[in-house]
């Protein structure tokens, strides 16, 4: 008897993912009297607990497509406290976005993401050929290569905010051609220059773009925007960037001598990477020239795994000078907070933010508690 059940127990694991043999196989049993309906029962129960465990530990699921494709997506529900007077606080959806993508053949991948919170907004839609580790070309709409921080998945910020430059210098919120969410329309190429073994000691990215932004044509002028990025890893976790636009654009607010045409948008950058597995450092600086106006920043993070994988706390600081030719116009952001990982899909971060002026000082720091989460 004992034999039996045990061939009976093995019969319905392998055939578990077809639920309706399984119970086939255990009625016929139940009928020839060679298990108990008890005993039955209890297959039942752990090959449900079984297959409970293998869908939790799936990384991907099948989609009913023309072609294989990979859907995940993620939101961000945010919670501020703000001190300055005439601002409320309250809750907000920052980010609802869908991210499909998938591969035609080894050599030719897609991407299509949107995010709607607020209005539906396209941010990327582009394709990419992979001829082989030095030469992959992408064309559509994409993330510009410019800053490490405009390049690092939002998802995967270790604090809530983007820092002053990159809102202000990088096509997105603060911009003078307003905010694209660091990207754009054009073509790039990119790839290794120099390997050792399957690592890349230097790569790089050249696009041309129209300068314009997301989903828009360029109305600005006839020229196209470069961008060049070079990264140079030379140790596990340590990488050092620099990045270069040039261009023209159609400025939402341009300087007062580039009134009713284009001004120049141009843009350099440095920065400075080091990941380990509990301790990681960041820094960045950004130059940038739009019309007769320089504008520059820094900032700088420090962050440390208090518990590994899971409770980390994070320290940053961060200015930005909007006009270097004008006096007592700098803003300095003090950011401490902590991120608490539940999964590789959940997380929550409670940052506060103390902000000075150089002049007159404005009452205007802030909580920031933001919960992610993502499939």
């Amino acid at each position: 008897m004992r034999l039996l059940f045990s061939f009976s127990f093995f019969l319905l694991i392998i055939t578990e993912a077809y639920s309706q043999s399984s119970n086939d196989v255990l009625n016929l049993l139940i009928l020839n009297k060679s298990i108990s309906q008890q005993q039955a029962d209890s297959l039942r129960a752990d090959a449900a607990i079984k297959q409970q465990e293998a869908d939790a530990n799936k990384k991907s699921f099948p989609v009913s497509a023309a072609r294989l494709i990979q859907i995940s997506g993620y939101t961000q529900v945010r919670y501020q406290n703000l001190e300055e007077k005439g601002k409320k606080d309250g809750f907000d959806i920052r980010r609802a976005r869908i991210d499909l993508n998938g591969n035609f053949t080894p050599y030719l991948s897609y991407r299509l993401m949107t995010d709607f919170a607020a209005s539906p907004k396209l941010l990327d839609a582009y394709a990419e050929i992979k001829l082989n580790d030095y030469f992959n070309i992408t064309i559509g709409q994409f993330r510009v290569p410019f800053s490490l921080e405009n390049l690092t998945p939002v998802r995967k910020l270790d604090v809530i905010d983007f820092s002053q430059i990159v809102e202000a210098l990088v096509f997105r919120s603060k911009d003078v051609i307003g905010n694209q969410s660091g990207r754009d329309i054009g073509i790039q190429l990119g790839g290794a220059l120099v390997k050792s073994g399957t690592k890349n000691i230097v790569e790089y990215r050249i696009g041309v773009f129209n300068g314009s932004g997301i989903n828009i044509q360029d109305t600005a002028n006839k020229a196209k925007d470069i961008a060049v990025r070079l990264v140079v890893n030379p140790l596990k976790g340590l990488s050092f960037g620099s990045s270069y636009y040039n261009g023209w654009g159609k400025a939402i607010k341009p300087s007062s001598s580039y009134i009713g045409r284009s001004q120049p948008h141009n843009r350099f950058g440095l920065d400075i990477n080091y990941s380990a597995a509990r301790l990681g450092f960041r820094a960045e600086y950004i130059k940038g020239t739009d019309g007769s106006t320089d504008r520059a920043g820094w900032y700088a993070l420090a962050e440390y795994y208090l518990i590994p994988q899971k409770l980390q706390v994070v320290c940053k600081y961060d200015t930005y000078d909007p006009d270097e030719s004008a006096a007592n116009n700098i803003s300095i952001n003090y950011v401490g907070g902590l991120n608490y990982n539940f999964n590789s899909w959940s997380r929550i971060q409670a940052f506060y933010t103390v902000r000075k002026e150089e002049g007159t000082e404005v009452d205007n720091n802030y909580l920031s508690v933001q919960y992610q989460i993502g499939f």
